[in-house]
């Protein structure tokens, strides 16, 4: 414990401590470790406060010229100390910023310095008040010994946080400055090993403006565990690609180089730095189903929360920060995600990285090329989510294509190649591209030529239904409606279907009758060419792989009736139709194979797996000669 060298005046606080210290360990901070990021950045301030006031009375800066925060570990004692050559504080001044809940020394500061017009230069961080008495969470007594710059006198200030503090006067404090001893809780003697305060310092308060130094044991000599640098604010053209991307690791956990790194200060009516990279890899944790982001907040270079929502879930896989000094220091994270500061920012820095990616993909198609493939089924979901930048997502996607092999194709790729006579963007929706380039349903467009957009991700089923169309031309699916190809390509491709048997279309006729209780219709077909038969969704409400998704997920009981659309042109077919109308019952079984094969086409298994048994043996026992 210090010396007190006068008796000791006794003061009562000016507030509820305890009132407050419950908001602190149960509202404010989920967090114990954040004390010493609040204590730090007190010291930092301090610094900051002491440049500044010696710009002007450089006398203030005699003895140690460079400031410094100092921490000292005393594990025999249980006692953390953080110390600072700072401004310090005179005894007004200490039972003005200590004594009084939530009044805040930095804020008067600001005031004063805004009324100077000085401008922003002195960069304070932190509020000497509230973001202090954290310090009660892990401290039984908490002891503050300060010195102000250029005044013979200390001054000791002590409390246990439960509604009074003592000050007197003290030799033993800094020469300038103050030196904040905390006496742990016998359950936060973790704060004395040293494994534990460098990560949180390197974690939380690694890049304020002042060096940190660390004293592992008293007496020892220190080491510096903190620069006093921060990367983000220097220059783009002082920092070298070695530099971003080594930060880039420690920022993000992972181990590649970034694929684009997005550097920028905003000012304006928010004023606001960010450092964000795009991976150069796809994370682990890219589908992880809460789908949280991955940057973290500053306010004035001092680590606020990882937690908040900085950009949409969409752009998750960005890594990196924002640093502000429009917030305040020790908002909790309830009223950050509340805050509409927060959301102008978050417009502002999602608008950038998706201006980048747009640059990235004019400027680099190879390197686009990667980013999409890793990261692209994520950014869709911005098609489906995000309203207000939907269609610039939608410029931003890169999709497979019936024509366009291992390569990835734009939307303007796909409308500048559209076929004469072509008004629509066709896609198919599927679980891989071997399984849509397997689709009966593809057959019609391959004959004559026309592109269709392979969708083979989750989320692409419902980002089309909140899309009614690019640069005016619908997207529509090949498994939904009409095909609408009659005055698409090639022209002679229709000629097999237009004039259909009269025999033929009495058994289309009489299919459409048998399966009423199963399909909504059973028509000729323009898209099948090769196979016999295939399902279609109406045309409207969803497709058949929406349907698919929404029944898997619960959240659809019954899918719609589909179309049955049949080849009239097809060998099976016409032989189907050359049955008599007066073998009735086998005419039905076939009916029901057709559309068995149709199920089994869409990768569906027979409604009646013994039913369809049944009615293909029968077809085989008139298609096979008798055995003897």
């Amino acid at each position: 414990m210090m010396t007190i060298e006068a008796n000791p005046e006794n003061h009562v606080f000016a507030a509820d401590v305890a009132r407050l210290l419950h908001m602190m360990v149960h509202s404010v901070y989920s967090d114990r470790d954040v004390f010493l990021r609040e204590l730090i950045s007190n010291a930092a301030d301090a610094c900051e406060k002491l440049r500044y006031e010696a710009i002007a009375e450089p006398a203030l800066m005699a003895g140690e010229a460079a400031t410094r925060i100092t921490l000292t570990l005393d594990k025999d004692n249980r006692r953390l100390m953080i110390e600072d050559n700072g401004i310090g504080m005179s005894r007004d001044e200490m039972i003005e910023a200590l004594g009084t809940i939530a009044h805040s020394g930095t804020r008067a500061f600001m005031e004063r310095f805004e009324a100077e017009k000085a401008g922003d230069g002195a960069q304070l961080i932190g509020q000497f008040g509230v973001g202090f008495y954290s310090a009660f969470m892990v401290a039984g007594t908490v002891e503050v010994a300060s010195r102000r710059a250029g005044s013979e006198q200390a001054w000791l200030w002590s409390s246990d946080g439960k509604g009074a503090f003592t000050i007197a006067a003290t030799e033993d404090a800094p020469a300038r400055g103050t030196r904040v001893t905390l006496n742990l809780l016998d359950d936060a003697d973790k704060y004395t090993e040293r494994h534990t305060v460098e990560r949180i310092v390197r974690q939380q308060s690694g890049h304020v403006p002042v060096p940190i130094l660390l004293i592992e044991k008293p007496g020892e000599e220190s080491e510096s565990i903190g620069d006093g640098t921060a990367l983000w604010t220097r220059s783009k053209n002082e920092i070298s690609e070695q530099e971003y991307n080594d930060f880039y690791r420690g920022v993000s956990g992972l181990y590649d180089d970034p694929a684009l790194t997005v550097h920028f200060r905003a000012e304006g009516r928010h004023e606001y730095t960010t450092l964000a990279y795009v991976p150069g890899s796809r994370p682990f944790d890219l589908f992880d189903p809460d789908r949280a982001g991955r940057m973290k907040l500053y306010v004035k270079r001092v680590f606020i929360t990882d937690e908040a929502e900085l950009l949409p879930r969409y752009l998750r896989f960005v890594r990196g920060l924002v640093d502000t000094a429009d917030l305040p220091l020790n908002v909790s994270r309830e009223m950050i995600q509340e805050s509409p500061i927060l959301a102008a920012i978050r417009k502002g820095v999602t608008n950038r990285i998706l201006t980048s990616l747009e640059k990235l993909a004019e400027n680099d198609k190879d390197a686009y090329a990667k980013v999409w493939d890793a990261f692209g089924s994520v950014l869709k979901e911005g098609i489906y989510e995000d309203f207000e930048r939907k269609m610039q997502i939608l410029a931003l996607s890169r999709f497979k294509t019936s024509t366009s092999g291992d390569a990835t194709r734009s939307l303007a790729d796909y409308v500048g190649a559209m076929k004469d006579g072509q008004s629509a963007i066709f896609y198919a929706t599927g679980d891989s591209v071997a399984h849509i380039a397997a689709s009966p349903h593809l057959e019609g467009f391959m004959a004559r030529g026309i592109e269709v957009l392979y969708l083979t991700d989750p989320i692409d089923s419902f980002w089309v239904q909140a899309i009614a169309d690019f640069e005016g031309k619908p997207l529509k699916s090949i498994t939904q409606g009409a095909s609408d190809l009659a005055e698409v390509g090639d022209k002679d491709a229709d000629s097999k279907n237009k004039d259909v048997d009269p025999g033929i279309a009495g058994f289309i006729a009489f299919v459409k009758e048998t399966l009423a209780d199963a399909v909504v219709d059973a028509r000729t077909s323009e898209r099948l060419t090769e196979s016999p038969v295939c399902l279609v969704a109406p045309e409207y409400g969803p497709d058949r792989q929406l349907e698919k998704l929404l029944q898997g997920a619960g959240r659809l009981s019954d899918s719609a009736k589909p179309v049955l659309e049949i080849n009239a042109t097809h060998k099976l077919i016409r032989s189907m139709a050359s049955v008599p109308e007066s073998e009735a019952e086998f005419r039905k079984d076939l009916a029901w194979l057709l559309l068995d094969e149709a199920r089994i086409l869409d990768g569906e298994k027979p409604a009646d797996p013994r039913a369809f048994a049944r009615r293909l043996g029968l077809l085989f026992d008139r298609a096979l000669p008798a055995a003897d």
